[in-house]
């Protein structure tokens, strides 16, 4: 009988923890689209553009030049309703660093929980997991490193250091593990690296020293929550919420598409861009950027769906196992019951002399075999959480993202109604057999 338990068990914990992983990167997957209808990058492979791009779980394709994107970059652009600029490939303690604008904040609805929005060179903002995990506080140094992975040896000592301005409340998206700040730094910690190597870097600015700029005059920009916007070139939009008040920056500075056009010889890695409607110009402009440009496009809502199918091949054949041993479990608790009759059947029997009815034996029976699948139930579900929040540390570790095995989910209901049902099944052919028990016959042997 405790062979039959474990296998329900076994069978009922694979069940819920398919389901319990199916949901959580579901819901990653979903919440990190945030409305983006194409990202365009380098040439590559089209799914690793949307993963190092969206969900950061994935190397860069590549860097693209800002005159082959500016196009796109055009706050004026018939087409194009926002067009965020992605410059990657520098982390912290496995922490990706990425330059961008506020836009990429409005895209996961951030809000500042501590200090305020980055608006000089070198000033980042941070997300709650990684305030959390690295212990970083406002007003907290340190040095980038080169690429994606942990390694003393890549640290950009030789650059300038960046400084926390700002934490971010908890989203829920990506926006948990990134640490935001501007291009320009991006493009500064890597002239600073270069420099030192003896090579001359490109005056990426035009004559701008960001050491040497006025930062006392932001034009009236106020960034104490977040929730409208101003951006040069977006029209109806007032930053005023994020809190910015104190740490001003002159316009060549600001985090905004404009100040990066400017700078036609320097490179992002990609653009997140958002149609203002679907019509068959914007079906059409993936086809012509692959076709007609050396940058590629790709559209993240496909791309997902493809991995979905990917992943769906080895989570549909854990699944049939799953099936399978429920199924095993299920016979095993029905022999196990229709072997216990034997005996127990002088048992029964007695009971019946002493006056309990047909009907009294035959729910006994049901009851042992429900109780069985209730068992193998509690068990299962315990197994798949725990494995689950074992799962999570590793998934976080390597990815970053937050999983956990405290989520509950309607389906594990529906899988007690089946263990239910699985345990009357096993028990209904015994317990008619305890039923139909013949008194004379049993005692007379």
């Amino acid at each position: 009988m405790s062979l039959s338990l474990v296998l329900f068990a076994l069978g009922v914990g694979l069940i819920s923890l398919l389901l319990i992983l199916n949901k959580q990167l579901q819901d990653q997957f979903d919440k990190n689209l945030a409305g983006i209808n194409l990202v365009v990058g380098a040439k590559g492979s089209p799914l690793q553009l949307i993963l190092s791009s969206m969900y950061h779980i994935d190397s860069p394709t590549g860097n693209i030049p800002i005159k082959s994107a500016k196009a796109l970059m055009n706050p004026k652009h018939p087409l194009i309703e926002q067009a965020i600029p992605l410059s990657m490939g520098d982390s912290h303690q496995g922490y990706r660093i990425i330059g961008s604008t506020y836009d990429l904040v409005d895209l996961y609805e951030g809000k500042v929980g501590a200090g305020k929005l980055w608006a000089k060179d070198m000033e980042v903002t941070i997300g709650a997991t990684v305030a959390d995990k690295l212990g970083l506080k406002l007003g907290d140094g340190f040095y980038s490193s080169h690429g994606l992975i942990i390694d003393d040896n890549l640290v950009h000592d030789d650059a300038p250091q960046f400084k926390v301005a700002g934490i971010f409340k908890p989203t829920g998206a990506v926006l948990d593990q990134l640490i935001l700040t501007n291009t320009q730094s991006i493009w500064k910690v890597h002239d600073s690296h270069e420099h030192e190597e003896g090579t001359t870097p490109e005056d990426d600015h035009e004559g701008h020293d960001h050491d040497e700029h006025n930062h006392d005059d932001h034009e009236g920009h106020d960034h104490d929550d977040h929730e409208g916007h101003d951006h040069e070139g977006h029209e109806g939009h007032d930053h005023a919420e994020h809190n910015h008040e104190d740490s001003a920056a002159s316009p060549a500075m600001l985090p905004t598409n404009e100040a990066l056009l400017a700078n036609v010889d320097q490179s992002i890695t990609s653009l997140l861009i958002k149609f203002k409607n679907n019509n068959y110009r914007t079906l059409n402009m993936q086809r012509n950027i692959n076709e007609n440009t050396e940058m590629q496009a790709a559209t993240p809502a496909f791309e997902i769906n493809r991995l979905y199918s990917m992943m769906g091949t080895g989570t549909d054949a854990l699944q049939m196992l799953a099936y399978v041993i429920v199924f095993v479990s299920g016979l095993s608790i029905f022999i196990s019951l229709f072997s216990s009759l034997r005996e127990r059947k002088y048992e029964l029997a007695l009971m019946r002399v002493m006056g309990s009815s047909p009907s009294k034996l035959f729910t006994l029976i049901v009851l042992e075999g429900l109780i069985l699948a209730i068992l193998g139930y509690v068990i299962g579900i315990a197994l798949s959480h725990i494995g689950m929040e074992i799962l999570a540390k590793y998934m976080s570790d390597a990815y970053r993202y937050s999983f956990s095995g405290a989520m509950f989910l309607k389906e594990e209901l529906y899988l007690l109604l089946g263990a239910l049902g699985i345990g009357f099944i096993a028990a209904i052919i015994p317990a008619i057999q305890a039923k139909n028990t013949d008194i004379s016959r049993t005692l007379g042997k």
